[in-house]
């Protein structure tokens, strides 16, 4: 609904308790926001007795509404960015001004109730040029004018301090109680100021369970490739968010039909593979996002990142790998160290972690070793190459493993489950006997040049690789064994 010709839209004065509309849960919502008061109540004194206005604003007021509320506050303001250092240095425990380019102040303060962490931002309008990754930032005059710059309007909604006047001039308070996605100005408008605004739209989609208006899934669309201007740290930053929701799927969804994802994670909707009645296989996008819902379901100690792109990402080398065999069957030979390689080159290229970056592509090439076993026979010499290349992903490789199962047939899921079941008991048995959390041989590197007489080189690799293939092999051996295994690998060296 339209609020540009309605002035009543418009008031910023509103107190909490006449807002129309406003439910119990709403209300409580807002009086939420009160118990932060101790903070947002002195630090508006300071604002209001230098001359100047003060707001809870964006997601604050958002999350308070929706009973999700943390120590995580936003506030936006009149005052410059010089004013508000001076205004929150002596009262923050900590203040930083990384952000101040951008009209924003960030500050710590610690209370009895614990630690709320601050960002101010003084009233701005922001908007990229068609070649510029960074935005210009020019001050607004009013509470108004800051918030139609806002990407959504659940997100422009702002509780004035200190008299606590509701305002909410783009009617967010109506479309979040419908669950709905809208921009304050056009959406065309909105997303040609900043294009990261399409991808919070999923992620806010993933993250709060949301629907975008039709309007706005039609802006997203036609300008998807506007994307392209924002840094790829800054989407990533938004994608990670996304991940890490309660609703990825519904986020990735979004990205894919809106064509965003052609530009920001192009290996996603490249697994939407044709199928015919000759070629019948898997839907490889369908199986993707299932894996990663089972995946989620499998975490136990909160969202975790590594898994949820290992799952999402795991059969990315499927379309490179696919080829029609002459039984009408089709094959993905190796597609997971190709699709390990791909991992690699675009989480690079979205600026991830050289950490985070092994331990995904790590797990998208080991998520078929389970099934190159064969029957579920496990022999001591399986179970250790299996622990051992998996190493410190090992908890995460079984969740995969288990994830990467969607087949309806009950029976055939049920027997990979008791397989993968007797592979995780049979690695449990091996660790009551062996240290197979750190598998090493039974002579190390200096042991090794001291026996053979060597110096360091590639001889004294070659040596200790042997040496752990033994240990893998054959469990732990006795000292004199090793020294003997060693002599009689060095003697039949050319």
């Amino acid at each position: 609904m339209s609020t540009a010709n309605d002035p009543s839209a418009h008031s910023s004065s509103t107190a909490t308790a006449a807002v129309p509309g406003l439910s119990e849960a709403q209300t409580l919502g807002l009086q939420e926001l009160l118990r932060v008061s101790p903070v947002a109540d002195e630090v508006a004194a300071r604002f209001q007795a230098a001359g100047h206005r003060l707001a809870l604003v964006g997601g604050s007021v958002r999350d308070a509404l929706l009973g999700r509320l943390g120590n995580d506050l936003d506030f936006t303001t009149d005052a410059r960015p010089q004013q508000v250092l001076k205004l929150v240095k002596g009262w923050a425990d900590a203040v930083w001004d990384v952000g101040i380019a951008f009209g924003t102040v960030g500050a710590r303060k610690d209370t009895p109730e614990g630690s709320f962490l601050i960002e101010i931002t003084t009233y701005r309008s922001e908007a990229y040029d068609r070649t510029s990754r960074k935005p210009e930032v020019t001050y607004g005059a009013g509470i108004e004018e800051d918030l139609v710059r806002r990407d959504f309007t659940v997100n422009a909604m702002a509780v004035d301090l200190p008299g606590r006047g509701f305002v909410d001039p783009h009617h967010g308070l109506d479309d979040l109680e419908r669950r709905v996605l809208r921009t304050p100005a056009t959406p065309e408008e909105s997303f040609s100021d900043d294009p990261l605004r399409m991808m919070r739209a999923a992620r806010f989609a993933a993250q709060l369970d949301f629907t975008p208006a039709p309007e706005v899934v039609e802006a997203m669309t036609a300008m998807a490739e506007r994307i392209t201007i924002v840094s790829a740290e800054r989407v990533q930053a938004e994608l990670n968010k996304l991940l890490l929701s309660d609703h990825p799927v519904k986020g990735l969804r979004l990205l894919v039909d809106t064509g965003l994802a052609d530009h920001v994670l192009p290996e996603l909707p490249a697994l939407r593979l044709e199928s015919d009645e000759h070629h019948r296989h898997k839907d490889v996008y369908e199986h993707s996002l299932t894996v990663l819902e089972q995946a989620v379901a499998l975490e136990q100690e909160g969202p975790d990142l590594v898994l949820r792109l290992a799952a999402l990402l795991h059969d990315i080398g499927k379309p490179r790998t696919r080829r029609f065999e002459a039984d009408g069957r089709v094959s993905f030979h190796h597609h997971e160290m190709v699709g390990a390689k791909m991992t690699r080159k675009r989480m690079r290229d979205l600026k991830y972690s050289k950490d985070l970056i092994e331990d995904v592509s790590r797990l998208v090439e080991l998520h078929l070793r389970f099934h190159g076993y064969g029957g579920g026979e496990w022999t001591d010499s399986a179970v250790r190459r299996y622990v051992n290349d998996a190493g410190p992903l090992l908890e995460r490789l079984h969740k995969l493993t288990r994830s990467d199962c969607t087949t309806r047939n009950r029976k055939k899921a049920a027997a990979l489950s008791r397989t993968y079941d007797g592979l995780e008991d049979r690695i449990a048995e091996l660790k009551e006997r062996e240290e197979l959390d750190a598998v090493r041989p039974a002579l190390d590197g200096n042991q090794i040049m001291e026996l053979l007489g060597l110096k360091p080189g590639p001889q004294v690799g070659k040596a200790y690789k042997h040496m752990l293939e033994l240990r893998l092999e054959h469990g732990p051996m006795e000292h004199e064994d090793a020294v003997a295994a060693l002599r009689a690998w060095w003697a039949a060296q050319d």
